[in-house]
């Protein structure tokens, strides 16, 4: 190359060009897919990267399954629904992808077969990588697609699933842009920008499966970065990140699954905006007589939080001796009580039954408190549900109903107000325990 050819080049603008492989042949179970990919593009070179609609890569890898009710197979790669309407299901698969119908596919397969995902996208993608290596000598990456739709967004594009030998994101944290501003949460999806590129020449139904993209070998890593942990699985969002992670109607399902009693909990602060949230579910419940009588006292304070529970630890104990309980005895209650000491942030709440009716009589009047202690229950309910929504972990623990006067006089509460046990709060310590499921159907009478 001449000297001015050179660095006109070296002027030219940056770009890449992407094309459709042509003439790929119909892919049954067991065909060698990089050998099928090297025929039809021998022309591969170092730095390409080679976007594999993931449908071929079930049908090579056998994971066609006979299904005459599509939904059975949906619910088996099921871990989790997102969302439904209708017919239509988005939920979390196997694989941690949140997509439409577990990514089953019935298009372009037997009638009576749906195909299924790959079941190690990232792994499928490191052996079409290698197999190109081993044939064509070239080094390239490998990208996975399969086509998802996006909340607040119409249309469907096609996104990495699997990937090998790809920088999937690029992180452009602590750096600055043109203005010299500093980044703070910018990470490109940069493997989903590269298969909606390979989308625009493969199409949906013109049988082309497979497209090169040329001109971004900054793009490819080296063949002995291609490890476990790498590949398409770092797109997923985790549960702690996801502030999307509960759907439409099954949100508050989701939620009250999420909520669980946690005894444990880090050092992390909590934020008071996301208690104050809760707050506001809680206040949504149903009461009597157009009430509202829930009242959370919210202690973030550590000092009064320590008068609170000292207060009440003394009090338990004189009930307690007063029982003629043991000291052994009386300390092993007592520690029962630590998962208050042990919390970052403690809400009290509390009933008031202003509004009420009085009837004069024993029964009707104590029906009338009946209805509106149910009504603090279901504040109290609301409440630890919006905590677990928030992702943060909560115990209910019912001590403050046994020594009310105590715990008005140190948190300085009006005399009408009654203590409803307290919450603890905080970031749980450890992931709860599983817990066994309950079969509604046990607790059902039908008349």
């Amino acid at each position: 190359m001449s000297e001015a050819a050179a660095g006109a080049a070296a002027q030219e603008p940056p770009g890449y060009r992407v094309w459709a492989l042509p003439g790929f042949p119909e892919v049954r179970p067991g065909d060698d897919l990089a050998k099928l990919i090297a025929d039809a593009g021998p022309g591969l070179a170092d730095g390409d990267v080679v976007i594999v609609t993931s449908k071929i890569v079930s049908k090579a890898e056998g994971r066609i399954v006979e299904a005459a009710d599509r939904e059975a197979a949906i619910d088996a790669e099921t871990v989790r629904v997102v969302a439904r309407r209708g017919t239509l299901r988005i939920v979390e698969n196997r694989q941690g992808l949140v997509m439409a119908a577990a990514g089953v596919d019935a298009s372009n397969t037997p009638a009576g077969t749906v195909l299924l995902l790959p079941e190690d996208p990232d792994a499928s993608a490191r052996a079409i990588r290698d197999g190109l290596r081993d044939t064509l000598h070239v080094d390239v990456g490998v990208v996975i697609t399969d086509t998802f739709g996006r909340p607040w967004r119409s249309g469907l594009t096609d996104v990495a699933i699997g990937a090998a030998g790809v920088r999937v994101l690029d992180d452009l944290r602590g750096g600055t842009d043109a203005y010299g501003n500093p980044l703070h949460a910018t990470v490109v999806a940069t493997a989903d920008e590269l298969a909606a590129a390979g989308d625009l020449v493969k199409g949906k139904a013109e049988g082309r499966p497979v497209a090169v993209v040329r001109g971004l070998p900054h793009l490819v890593t080296p063949a002995q970065d291609d490890g476990a942990g790498t590949g398409a699985r770092a797109l997923v969002r985790d549960a702690h990140s996801d502030m999307f992670r509960l759907g439409t109607s099954e949100a508050v399902r989701e939620a009250v699954t999420l909520r669980r009693t946690v005894r444990a909990f880090t050092d992390a602060p909590v934020d008071p905006g996301a208690v104050r949230r809760a707050v506001a579910a809680a206040v949504t419940a149903p009461a009597p007589h157009h009430t509202t009588p829930w009242r959370f006292v919210l202690l973030e304070s550590e000092r009064t939080r320590t008068r609170l529970l000292d207060a009440m630890r003394d009090a338990w104990i004189a009930d307690l001796r007063g029982d003629g309980r043991t000291e052994e005895s009386i300390a092993r209650r007592v520690r029962r009580g630590d998962v208050l000491r042990n919390a970052p942030y403690l809400a009290v709440p509390c009933l008031v039954m202003d509004g009420s009716h009085r009837y004069g009589d024993a029964r009707r009047d104590g029906a009338e408190r009946e209805m509106f202690v149910v009504a603090a229950g279901a504040g109290v309910q609301n409440f630890l549900v919006a905590l677990a929504g928030e992702q943060l972990g909560s115990a209910w623990v019912s001590s403050t109903m046994f020594c009310r006067d105590v715990v008005r006089e140190v948190l300085d509460l009006p005399a009408h107000w009654d203590p409803m046990g307290a919450v603890a709060i905080g970031h749980p310590a450890q992931e709860p325990r599983p817990r066994p499921e309950r079969d509604a159907e046990a607790f059902v009478e039908v008349r």
